[in-house]
């Protein structure tokens, strides 16, 4: 209940093969992908998860990320800003015993 936010949605029609990922953590670069260089393309994904299931219009479909994750600490701020689409903006909060 508390991990992978997901922003507001948002309506964009960005070339889904062409979009340039990038995290960042207080500032600083951590990751940096692009979408042409993943293993399975975007499109080649949706269709092959929707021979096994129906995709309705604001599915959400998680991709994986580039090299280099890392440990996260509360109060950190991490961004990923994804090319053509915008920003996402957290704030790590430790977790409630």
């Amino acid at each position: 209940d508390t991990f992978c936010p997901l922003g507001p949605a948002i309506q964009v029609e960005p070339d889904l093969e062409d979009l340039e990922v990038v995290t960042r953590v207080d500032g600083e670069e951590r990751q940096r992908g692009h979408t042409s260089a993943m293993e399975w393309g975007i499109v080649e994904q949706l269709v092959y998860i929707s021979r096994m299931m129906t995709l309705e219009p604001g599915d959400v479909v998680l991709t994986g990320t580039p090299a280099g994750v890392g440990v996260l600490a509360a109060g950190q701020r991490v961004e990923v800003e994804v090319s053509g689409v915008g920003v996402l903006e957290n704030r790590v909060e430790a977790a409630v015993p």
